[in-house]
């Protein structure tokens, strides 16, 4: 190996020259897969750039190939990048059928003028754009939301495939540049990462492409470098800058600069010229090195792409045909009930593990009774499964004729497999619940409802901290948040440990917040604390009905445990409605009237309710807070932007208060928007709908008086008066 020069100027040259020779080398290694020299002779001249770099600092510099692995970053980093063009998502043609129709609205649209298309493996990765200045790479970024990204540059620099520096002659490279594709993980590496990541007890990867994506977000460098990402680059932002007129002209641009095209990519004159490309990239899916789901076609001319243009979502002038989902054949094993988070109980088909579209499947949903009633389907059952859309793994069907003798239909229980309690299906759903409000497979996301805002509100009590007070059965349900004293909040271990060995706890400082936060949490509104109990169709909006008609929970409570009028029994389904004295509630209706009834028909949630009444939880309404002076009836309003004086949910309280409606969503029904700072689109679908739009200050006034009649009349009519 030569020793390091004495002379700067002859350094620079030596190290200038190894660059290009490196760089030559990978891209013949990593993008043609024609490497000239052996690893050992490639490494001997970067360990000769490693020790030039290290002897003279400043001849390194971002383009080096010893630079591609940089140091430790904050996840928080991932700074956002505007794109220099919005990169669009691609309209999907699910089918043949699909396809030919795009084929003819193109022939259709560009009439007379001659139409090629170019047709693409659409590679199953994640997008990426990387900019150039100079021929260097300065940043890389995710698509994101198709105008903003996230800047993910020090682990893309780890990619061998990406040039640090573009080749070609000065005039091949633009000052700078845009170039857009997409970066995979091919099959091997996924398995092998995998196979480490069940080594490790770490749960796999569902696929290549998550496994792609979650690699760009990588906090260390190095873990991105070892996983062994791939490009395949296809586009750029603006490429009529580069003089080109065809995307064939772009991909022999983008091979010549040395970025990694793929291989797979024909320029067709016709429809039946696509068709058998798409045929035959469906033939070799399974044989490729990386994953595909489909075929981009493009029209090849950027002049028809100009003329073609865009919708809102995407491009006129491409479509991404997809593949038929892959099936396999597997043999069910057991059917099982999963409880979720608001008492919903899914069955879940268990079967022999099988490898669908490049991940392997062993369980997918069933989704309700009917659904398994509809397919017939079977314990023993040899089974049909696919991933709907190459992500959801679903049972098509029984293969017919292979079902074992004897294998009878499968019943849903008509107990909670978590709690026991029973099972209730409301008229006219496929789902079945458990209505138990202390049911474990529940509790966790109940727990977090009650204590968040809009509910309880107890400040500081996140999931990481309930999740804890239930593991150590502190908590069961949300009564037992006031029974929880300094002392067990500050020795709640918070499973971790320290350096010493000791455990992580909670100590008395956070604890003596929370108490105090628990404590505030007993008088919030009666409204709030009936919508906290997660009752299924009790949204805030409802519970503000109920509580301001009924007053207080006992009286609720009691309503619900009567029986409804029943139609049929000389009523009619309207008669029989409004004689009930829950679903007559504005609002209401016969759905959320029962479950309301189920709700409080289950004892272990009146329980519950009566414990929480023990403990001070404030169960009826305020009299100042019961409905007073209607002043406002009849008109709606609209907040958007931020309010100085009060927050957004204290204006509407206050407005509704005086009988006023409070939506999300302009219209021309909107009598006022009120518009804050920082107001957006709601504001400029008010002027131009010419809906009357005040300020904070004409808020306030408004609520102070009660009256409207000092300001203009209601979009939708006159202002009722107010006085």
């Amino acid at each position: 190996m030569p020793l390091p020069p004495d002379d700067l100027a002859v350094a620079e040259a030596r190290v200038e020259a190894l660059r290009d020779e490196i760089t030559r080398h990978d891209h013949r290694y990593y993008v043609l897969d024609a490497p000239e020299i052996s690893d050992a002779a490639y490494d001997a001249l970067v360990r000769e750039l490693r020790e030039m770099e290290e002897r003279w600092p400043q001849l390194v510099t971002p383009d080096s190939p010893t630079q591609r692995v940089g140091a430790l970053i904050d996840a928080s980093r991932f700074a956002a990048v505007e794109h220099a063009r919005r990169m669009y998502s691609l309209d999907n043609a699910m089918d043949i059928g699909e396809l030919d129709a795009w084929l003819v609205r193109v022939r259709e649209a560009v009439g007379e003028h001659q139409c090629a298309f170019i047709c693409e493996l659409k590679i199953d990765g994640s997008s990426l754009a990387l900019t150039y200045e100079n021929g260097v790479l300065v940043r890389a970024a995710t698509r994101g939301d198709g105008r903003v990204g996230e800047d993910v540059t020090a682990n893309v620099r780890t990619v061998r495939d990406v040039p640090l520096r573009l080749m070609g002659t000065s005039g091949d490279v633009p000052a700078a540049v845009e170039i857009r594709g997409e970066v995979y993980m091919p099959r091997s590496s996924f398995e092998r990462l995998n196979e480490e990541q069940e080594d490790a007890g770490s749960s796999p990867f569902a696929n290549p492409r998550n496994a792609a994506a979650g690699s760009l977000r990588q906090k260390d460098p190095t873990v991105t470098a070892s996983r062994d990402l791939a490009t395949f680059m296809y586009a750029v932002a603006d490429p009529r800058a580069l003089g080109l007129e065809r995307q064939s002209d772009l991909l022999d641009w983008l091979r010549r600069v040395g970025f990694h095209v793929n291989p797979d990519v024909v320029t067709c004159a016709d429809g039946l010229a696509v068709h058998a490309f798409c045929e035959s990239a469906l033939e070799k899916r399974d044989s490729l090195p990386y994953e595909i789901d489909g075929v981009v076609v493009k029209v090849d001319s950027f002049a028809l792409q100009d003329e073609l243009g865009y919708t809102s979502k995407a491009p006129r002038w491409a479509v991404a045909y997809k593949f038929p989902p892959e099936e396999k054949t597997t043999v069910l094993r057991a059917i099982r009930v999963q409880v979720g988070r608001t008492g919903a109980l899914t069955p879940l088909a268990e079967f022999d593990p099988v490898t669908v579209a490049g991940s392997t499947i062993a369980r997918a949903t069933l989704h309700n009774i009917d659904e398994i009633r509809r397919k017939d389907v079977r314990v023993g059952d040899t089974i049909i499964v696919r991933k709907a859309g190459d992500v959801i793994p679903e049972v098509v069907g029984p293969v017919a004729g292979m079902r074992p003798d004897g294998a009878p239909e499968w019943e849903l229980p008509a107990e909670c497999p978590s709690c026991g309690g029973p099972v209730w299906r409301e008229e006219g759903e496929v789902v079945s619940r458990c209505m138990n409000a202390a049911c474990p497979a529940q509790r966790l996301e109940r727990l977090v409802h009650w204590a968040g805002r809009g509910a309880a509100d107890i400040d500081g009590m996140g999931f990481e901290i309930i999740t804890r007070l239930v593991e150590t059965g502190r908590v069961r349900d949300v009564s037992d948040f006031y029974t929880l004293s300094e002392q067990d909040l500050a020795d709640l271990d918070m499973g971790r440990v320290k350096k010493d060995g000791s455990p992580v706890v909670l100590g008395p400082v956070v604890a003596a917040k929370l108490v105090s936060a628990i404590e505030a949490s007993k008088a919030r509104p009666f409204s709030r604390i009936l919508f906290g109990l997660g009752i299924r169709h009790v949204g805030a909006t409802v519970a503000e009905a109920l509580a301001g008609h009924f007053g207080t929970m006992t009286a609720l409570s009691e309503t619900a445990m009567q029986a409804p009028p029943v139609q049929g029994e000389g009523l009619s389904a309207a008669a029989a409605h409004a004689a009930d004295p829950i679903a007559s509630v504005e609002g209401v209706g016969p759905a959320i009237a029962a479950s309301v009834r189920a709700f409080f028909a289950n004892p272990e949630n009146r329980a519950m309710v009566e414990r929480l009444l023990e403990r001070g939880v404030r169960m009826a309404e305020e009299t100042s807070m019961r409905r007073g002076p209607q002043l406002l009836e009849g008109l709606t309003f609209v907040l958007t932007g931020a309010l100085d004086g009060f927050s957004r949910d204290e204006a509407t309280a206050r407005l509704k208060a005086l009988g006023a409606k409070v939506t999300g969503s302009v219209s021309k029904r909107t009598s006022y928007v009120v518009a804050g700072q920082d107001a957006g689109s709601k504001l400029d679908k008010a002027l131009a709908l010419g809906v009357p739009v005040i300020d904070e200050a004409e808020l306030l006034n408004m609520l102070d008086t009660g009256s409207a009649s000092d300001f203009p009349g209601d979009a939708g009519g006159d202002v009722p008066d107010a006085g």
